[in-house]
């Protein structure tokens, strides 16, 4: 299993939502399993939705599929501001067997580097 998680700002709630549910048959189509909709609760200008797909693969093809095709059209993604941030996510129990070359991350100060396992 693999969740896209995407965050971003909105301006306008409800404009967003029916923006949202005007591409369900897409999220559909591209095998969205189960979704969540989530706010902050101390920022009601941000949303964050989970979508969960059968593998990295179809995660990776619809954040694709967002990024050159809705967040490009602002027709398409009304009530968005500014630029999303979307990743996408594997349950850390599955990550070896995701990847067989592991990574791993080192942390200096603030910032966190992956390097390959040795």
């Amino acid at each position: 299993m693999a969740t896209l998680l995407i965050q971003h700002a909105v301006t306008d709630l409800d404009t967003w939502r029916r923006a949202f549910a005007g591409f369900a048959d897409a999220r559909a189509r591209a095998g969205v399993r189960a979704q969540r909709v989530s706010r902050p609760v101390d920022d009601p200008c941000a949303v964050v939705v989970e979508l969960d797909f059968d593998s990295v693969a179809a995660a990776t093809a619809f954040r694709e599929f967002l990024r050159t095709r809705v967040w490009a059209d602002p027709a398409s993604s009304p009530a968005l501001a500014g630029a999303p941030r979307a990743d996408v996510l594997v349950p850390v129990d599955s990550l070896r067997k995701f990847d067989a070359n592991h990574r791993t991350c080192r942390v200096s100060g603030t910032r966190a580097a992956w390097y390959p396992p040795r």
